[in-house]
């Protein structure tokens, strides 16, 4: 976790603008470019997910826009402030919250770890103690700031993680899986929590392999793809990219079926039929769902051989898994 004092808003409209951003690193076969003309921007209070496969350069591009690691060329500018030219002015403006539960004095309090990383980066006194009660607050640890930290369970450590970042009141948040290893309920307390910092201004760049964090949080995705950006989309839009409005899970009695129902032949596609103890399941991909097309569906087999239908709309992990395979038929 790296956190910076903040001084004043962004002189521009654009908290992060990454422009032609290249990395190249040497090797036993030459050089791996592990970014290739990244570009993008970030304006105050958006929350932008940042998605790719393995080796794609999220965690480069993230270690650069931090301050950890120069671009081979390109610039990236924090809230107007050149990372390589100037790395001490836009430290001031950003702080880093990576995922896991280490990096924190496990005798201290939460609240005493809270003051000392914080009084590293320069805030002190009556604003000090302040903004220590409103970021554990957010987070929802205001109850357990006194004990000791030894005594968290991991999703309060991370919580606390994110209670550093927020208090310097950051300009831009860059989060890396952020919810990691995180029981359901407390990788929605650390979303909450994001979801309000978001709505208080802060820039965020969001990266997980947790998809439900960027479909519930981003309003904008950017994939990456061998160092270079694949879409840089609003997420509905991306969503659009789905090759079917919604996947429907069919169980029923009787002998299974091998194709799509009669009348929905040229809207859907099957992606398997299995047998059951009862009678079969389908999964059946529909381009669009409709009234129309759930009618055809209603009526395509006997009254009383459907047991069980469930429509799942399409997600950001259908999409994923498609340009996943794509990229990899590619590649």
């Amino acid at each position: 976790m790296i956190s910076t004092a903040v001084s004043s808003p962004p002189a521009h409209g654009d908290v992060l603008r990454v422009r032609e951003v290249t990395r190249s690193f040497p090797a036993r076969t030459g050089q791996v470019q592990a970014l290739d003309g990244v570009s993008f921007d970030v304006r105050p209070g958006e929350l932008v997910g940042l998605l790719g496969l393995n080796g794609a350069g999220k965690t480069t591009l993230l270690k650069i826009v931090s301050t950890l690691l120069l671009p081979t060329s390109g610039t990236v500018e924090v809230c107007g402030h050149d990372v390589a030219r100037h790395p001490r002015a836009a430290q001031q403006r950003l702080s880093v919250v990576l995922g896991g539960d280490r990096g924190l004095y496990l005798r201290l309090s939460a609240h005493d770890n809270l003051r000392f990383f914080a009084m590293l980066t320069g805030v002190r006194g009556r604003d000090l103690a302040r903004r220590s009660v409103q970021a554990l607050e957010s987070v929802g640890l205001a109850e357990a700031a006194g004990r000791p930290v030894e005594t968290y369970s991991k999703g309060m450590r991370q919580r606390l993680h994110l209670a550093i970042g927020m208090v310097t009141r950051p300009d831009l948040l860059l989060l890396d899986e952020p919810t990691v290893g995180l029981d359901p309920a407390e990788a929605q307390n650390i979303r909450a929590a994001v979801a309000r910092m978001r709505s208080e201004g802060t820039a965020i760049v969001l990266t997980s392999h947790y998809l439900n964090d960027i479909e519930q949080l981003a309003e904008r995705v950017v994939v990456l793809h061998r160092g270079r950006v694949l879409h840089d989309l609003p997420l509905p839009r991306l969503l659009e990219r789905a090759t079917s409005a919604a996947v429907i899970t069919l169980n029923g009695r009787g002998h299974a079926p091998a194709v799509p129902p009669h009348g929905l032949a040229d809207q859907a596609w099957v992606e398997k039929v299995e047998p059951t103890a009862s009678g079969w399941t389908m999964v059946l991909h529909v381009r669009s769902w409709t009234p129309d097309s759930l009618r055809t569906l209603a009526d395509a087999w006997p009254e009383g051989q459907l047991l069980d239908v469930r429509v799942t709309p399409s997600s950001l992990q259908q999409v994923f898994n498609e340009l996943a395979d794509g990229t990899r038929v590619s590649a």
